[in-house]
């Protein structure tokens, strides 16, 4: 028939001598401290290996999760920066043909602008030439002025002296005067 625990205990402590309550805790303390001792006596080298092994599984298993959450980690990582990078590498490409095209403007540009220096530039030569020649023809006729308005000049003076001359011959006796132009005539 089996004992309920009370009753076991009761007949445990029936064999025991009877001790006071202060050694008896020190006797209960002495052998918590010496059971880890008393359970590694009583350990076989196969159970010791057994235990090794299960704790090298354990140990391997943590390192295993915390390798994998890295691992997890580094990949999400890298999925990201592929990511980054793809979308880096499209707009790099699409900045490179707005680029090319801002260069096809700018020679095209060029080409036109370098039509137009050699147009102003021939234009530049033909207005020089063209304001030597008048320059010329300028002072060629600043000559001619210059000779003809010392002519016409002179003879104004001469009719101004001719007519200043008629005046008084004409106060002295213009009758007579007029009879000798009328003869001479």
């Amino acid at each position: 028939a089996q004992k309920t625990f009370h009753e076991a205990d009761s007949a445990f402590n029936a064999r025991l001598p009877v001790l006071s309550p202060a050694r008896r805790m020190k006797m209960i303390r002495a052998a918590l401290l010496l059971a880890p001792f008393a359970s590694a006596a009583a350990v076989s080298p196969v159970q010791k290996v057994l235990q090794l092994l299960g704790d090298l599984e354990t140990k391997i298993i943590a390192e295993g999760e915390s390798a994998q959450k890295t691992f997890h980690e580094f990949s999400e990582w890298c999925e990201e920066r592929n990511a980054n990078l793809g979308f880096e590498i499209k707009t790099g490409k699409s900045k490179i043909e707005e680029l090319q095209a801002s260069i096809g403007e700018a020679a095209s540009e060029i080409s036109v602008l370098q039509s137009k220096i050699e147009e102003s530039a021939a234009s530049i030569s033909t207005n020089d030439a063209d304001l030597k020649a008048a320059t010329e023809i300028r002072t060629q006729e600043h000559a001619d002025f210059a000779a003809e308005e010392k002519e016409l000049t002179e003879v104004v003076d001469t009719l101004t002296r001719a007519i200043g001359l008629l005046e008084r011959e004409a106060k002295k006796g213009g009758a007579a005067m007029l009879q000798q132009t009328a003869q001479a005539g």
